[in-house]
């Protein structure tokens, strides 16, 4: 942990000069309040650093909370071992998907399941109570809830330090969350333009708290959050579908854990309420259970908060890029994708390059630097993984 100034704490050993540079400009905002927290996976994001936690008064920054809005992991302990896993792990990894629609635009081809129909039913709900239509975003949002996305998403079965089972997943709230987001920073912007505000970045743009438009995106921004939520549980019921299905018994849930890591929420902070976004971070409140993934083919935890107040209750929420998207895909090759990926069953092609571990930051040094933030409960390690191209 780094004091960097009074209005920026920083936990990261391994921090980019841009990074830190893009950081101290979000925490020189006027509104922050007691300070920006820097996890130890941050990197360079679009206005606001990923892995930030930004409290703000009064106002809000759309950008702060990420275009994927509610982004983050679910997972569910099993009453299976890896004794139990001796069967055709490729089979079970086409069936998962087969059975959860993959990459940027994947839709479901209809709503059949009585459980989705459910789930869609009670966002449609909530939009109207919040006075809009989420179609008016994405025409397809409901046939797209149970679908994973690209990217650093992805679905896991994994193992712990006791060789139990788990299910794993990270996704967020897929194309209609996306347009939310980009709608609001473009009104935020608009507002700054219409109101002569002077920003150090455009992407800093903000609403003011007790303004329409302010109100319209803290709606819309709670729905994408639920959406996201809701997705997660779709999908992780269907991935527990396959597993029965391969296993030929029930799956019994002995934990389930279901968490985000791009969000806004009002707590109280140093004696004052604020609106904290977190952005690429997670809840850490002492006591509280959390999920912190890897890159592919490294190692993930379950953790659990410490609670540390300088941190805003918040910890990292993954291993965070070094390398990005275009840069990995002209510094790595497949052959060294396949090398980290050795016995793992995953799907291999070069559309993974991007997503190698050597993109990422160490995660074990990631989970050094959070040591006073949160407890690790359980190490994972994949044996079978899914992602969307």
């Amino acid at each position: 942990m780094q004091k960097i100034n009074e209005r920026l704490w920083n936990w990261a050993s391994i921090l980019e000069d841009n990074t830190r540079e893009q950081a101290e400009l979000t925490a020189s905002m006027p509104f922050i309040f007691p300070h920006l927290a820097l996890m130890p996976d941050a990197h360079l994001g679009r206005g606001a650093t990923v892995g930030s936690v930004i409290p703000t008064q009064a106002a809000i920054i759309p950008s702060a909370v990420g275009v994927d809005i509610g982004c983050g992991m679910i997972a569910v302990r099993t009453q299976f071992t890896k004794a139990d896993m001796a069967g055709d792990l490729s089979k079970l990894r086409k069936q998962i998907e087969r059975s959860i629609p993959l990459s940027a635009g994947g839709v479901n081809r209809k709503i059949s399941r009585e459980h989705t129909q459910a789930r869609v039913d009670e966002l449609a709900a909530m939009a109207t109570d919040a006075g809009f239509d989420p179609a008016k975003y994405a025409g397809k949002w409901d046939l797209q809830l149970g679908s994973l996305g690209s990217g650093n998403h992805f679905i896991e079965v994994s193992l712990d330090e006791q060789d139990r089972v788990w299910l794993f997943l990270h996704s967020g709230s897929r194309g209609v969350g996306n347009k939310i987001a980009s709608h609001h920073i473009k009104v935020a912007q608009q507002l700054a333009q219409k109101w002569w505000i002077s920003l150090p970045d455009n992407d800093l743009a903000y609403l003011v708290e007790g303004t329409d438009e302010f109100w319209a995106y803290i709606r819309q921004l709670r729905w994408a959050q639920h959406y996201a939520l809701l997705n997660r549980e779709e999908m992780m019921d269907r991935v527990i579908t396959q597993l029965e299905y391969w296993m030929g018994v029930p799956v019994q849930q002995q934990e389930r854990i279901n968490c985000h890591h791009n969000y806004t929420e009002q707590e109280t902070h140093f004696g004052k309420q604020v609106w904290l976004s977190r952005k690429g971070a997670i809840n850490a409140e002492a006591g509280r259970p959390g999920l912190i993934p890897g890159s592919m083919g490294t190692a993930s935890y379950v953790v659990v908060g410490k609670g540390n107040p300088l941190s805003l209750n918040s910890s990292p929420h993954g291993a965070g890029r070094e390398y990005s998207r275009s840069k990995a895909r002209k510094t790595f090759t497949r052959e060294q994708l396949q090398e980290a990926m050795v016995g793992i069953e995953y799907r291999d092609t070069d559309a993974f390059i991007d997503e190698i571990p050597q993109a990422y930051k160490d995660i074990d040094q990631v989970m050094a630097d959070a040591a006073d933030l949160v407890e690790v409960r359980h190490t994972l390690r994949q044996i079978v993984n899914v992602k969307g191209d």
